[in-house]
Order: C-alpha cells, then structure tokens, then sequence
C-alpha cells in the first residue's frame, strides 16, 4: 500500500475519532485498520499530537522546521570556522595561498570542493585553473635570487631596476611576487621626512637646482678588524646625487680637506655653494678664507640638526649600510680599495630611487669583468645620461 501524506489537521482529526470510538470499547487495531492507517502510526501520532488543537500542530511544525534550520545554519558555521582554521595560517591574499588552503581543507576534513572554496572565498575556476609559468620563470627566479643575495639591503624594486639593465623586460609586480614566493628578505623601511624648503636663503633652505650648484661633504668614522680607527671624508653633488670622492685616511684634518677639494674642483670646476656641518675641519679659517677666494659660498647647518645635511647624510647611510656593516676590514689600504670599488659601483650600476631607479652617473661602456665586488652588473644604456638629467629637471622620462 502507497504511503500517504496526512496534513496536521488530518491526523488531529483522527486522533479525535480513535478516542471516541475506543471509549466506545473498540478495539486499537480494528481503529486503525477502518482509518487506513498502522498501528505504530497511531501512537506516534499520539505522542506528538495527543492534546494538540490544530493551530498547535501548525505553529508545532514551524518550529520543527526553523529548529532544523537553525542546527543546519550552525553546523555549516562550525564547518566553515574549521575549514577557515585549516586554511588560514596568516593572511590568504593570493589566489595560490587559497588554492593551496582550499586543497589542504578537503584532505584534512574531508569536505567537498565547492563548500572550502565558498568558504574561503575562492572561485571554483580558479580552483582548478592549472598554473602555467611562463618559459623564462627558472631563468628570472635565478637571476633575482642571485642579485638579492649579492646586494642583500636591496628591495624589489631596485633589484627590478638592475635586472632591467641586464637586459630584462620585467614588471616590478611580477618581481615582488617572486620576491615573495622564495621568501627574500625585505630591507627595513625607514620612516618618511619631510623636506625644509622655504624661501629664504639659509643653509637648509638652499635646493639644489643644477649639477654643481651645492655640493655637500661630511665625515664618516669606522674601524679596521685591530681596532684602529679611520675616517672618510665624502663629497656629493647634492642635484645628480653622484659621489664624486671617499677619501679615507687614519686621519684627516682641515688641511686634508683642502687638497681634496682642490683635486675635485680641478676635475669638476668649483661649486656654487658647498653645505656642511660645524665641525672643526670645515669651519676653520684656513678652509673659510680659501674657499673664499675662489668665490665658493659656504652653508653650515644649525649645530646638532643633521637632517639639514639630509643629502649627505643619506649617502653616509647607504655607505655604511651596503658596505661598512658588512666587510671586514684588515687594513687601511684594503678600505681604501673596497670604498673605491663601492664609488664606482654606487655612481655608475647601483638605481638611485629619487632619478628614477638610473644611476647617478652611468657609464656608457661596460664595467669592469665580473668577480670584483660592486662591479659584477653588466652594460648601463647609452641613453641614461639623457633620461637621467630629464628626470631631475622634472622634464618627462
């Protein structure tokens, strides 16, 4: 006999009727066999709607209903809450994180596809799309692990400046995410400031506006590996951001400081102004009176300010951070050849962020032969004198 579908109403009604004829002394099973229905029927319907008007049974149903629901609702929460905490080591922002978190949800807790990528939130193409790299994916990965680990204090971005030189046509994005994917480290970023130009004459207040209008020099201080000191004057054009000397001696007095600043403005021709700080090598007479006479102005910062000074002071960051922090020095003559070498590497082959990732003088001729250290990049462009002086004038690159 085909299983019938009885209403709340239908079955209150027959309930009713089975009372009444039981109080009549009639038998259960002949009850239940004049109403169509078994035996185990009647006393389930009994236990659930014994006493019950039919409103009751209604409202009785809704209830079953929305408690079914409810119990579906928060066992698909607890699902997702344990497929998220299988997927979600850190941030899943890449659509590969998620591919790799959808996969490991489905063999951990034996969930369907569809429900790990609906709740991670990844599309289901995506899920199985198949990755293809591209043909010189090896090629470039080696190439940047091989860079990043020769010029460690390098980003992405100066790393993709360097591989572009090499002849690469490769967008930073698709560096950063190589970058990323090997785990390079990422040099620390240093806060933002502000610059002090206003309009009147002061030493901080001078911007640069041409090669040879500031130069500005400083001191740096190191030791060799017995524990000597040296010191290294630096000398920089404030516009190209060339260095144009590191001068480094065990000593160096203000007599010293002239004699460089005769062999650069022989070489250059003198400066408009050159910026420095209050030092006594710098302010002495000797060195006052003979820039004077040669028609160079002197800006000396407000004592204890060195972010006046910001130009040179940025150099002597770089310096130490790419080279001093990292090279062992056992003598005098060896710091004296590594801070060259690093000179040369710094002007000609090392991208300068504020130029526009192009070195502050390249050459147009290939460097020295690989194995001597900051000289191992090959070929600046012929161009990028052109490029490099339209983006300091602010002309177009």
């Amino acid at each position: 006999m085909a299983r019938k579908n009885y209403t709340a109403e239908q079955i209150i009604g027959m309930l009713r009727e089975a009372e009444v004829r039981l109080s009549g002394g009639e038998k259960t099973g002949s009850i239940c066999r004049g109403l169509g229905i078994s035996e185990q029927s009647y006393y389930r319907w009994r236990r659930e709607y014994g006493g019950l008007k039919v409103t009751q049974a209604a409202r009785l149903k809704s209830l079953e209903k929305e408690n079914a629901r409810l119990r579906k609702a928060v066992s698909n929460l607890t699902l997702d809450a344990l497929i998220l905490k299988e997927v979600i080591g850190g941030k899943v922002l890449s659509p590969s994180r998620r591919r790799a978190g959808v996969a490991h949800a489905c063999a951990a807790l034996g969930v369907s596809e569809r429900r790990a990528c609906r709740a991670v939130g990844q599309h289901r193409s995506t899920q199985r799309r198949v990755a293809r790299p591209r043909s010189d994916e090896k090629r470039l990965t080696a190439d940047i692990v091989r860079l990043a680990s020769r010029y460690g204090r390098y980003g992405y971005r100066r790393i993709t400046a360097l591989l572009r030189q090499e002849g690469w046509t490769v967008n930073a994005k698709r560096v950063e995410r190589i970058w990323r994917r090997e785990g390079l480290r990422l040099p620390k970023r240093q806060p933002k400031r502000g610059r002090l130009w206003l309009n009147d004459g002061s030493c901080v207040r001078l911007r640069p506006r041409y090669r040879g209008h500031v130069w500005s020099y400083d001191f740096v201080a190191d030791r060799t590996h017995d524990g000597k000191a040296f010191r290294m004057l630096t000398v920089i054009d404030e516009h190209s951001r060339e260095c144009l000397a590191i001068h480094v001696q065990r000593q160096l007095k203000s007599d010293d400081v002239l004699a460089v600043l005769t062999d650069l403005f022989v070489k250059y021709g003198p400066p408009a102004h050159i910026r420095s700080d209050n030092g006594a090598e710098f302010t002495a007479n000797a060195v006052r009176e003979w820039l004077g006479r040669i028609g160079v102005k002197t800006l000396y910062i407000e004592p204890g300010s060195p972010w006046e000074n910001g130009y040179c002071e940025s150099f002597n960051g770089k310096l130490r951070d790419e080279l001093l922090n990292g090279e062992i020095f056992y003598t005098l003559r060896e710091a004296q050849i590594l801070v060259s070498r690093w000179r040369e590497h710094y002007n000609t082959i090392r991208p300068h962020s504020s130029i526009g990732y192009l070195p502050p003088a390249p050459q147009a001729i290939l460097p020295r032969p690989a194995g001597l250290p900051y000289a191992s990049l090959r070929s600046a462009h012929h161009g990028d004198h052109d490029r490099r002086n339209s983006l300091l004038s602010g002309g177009p690159a």
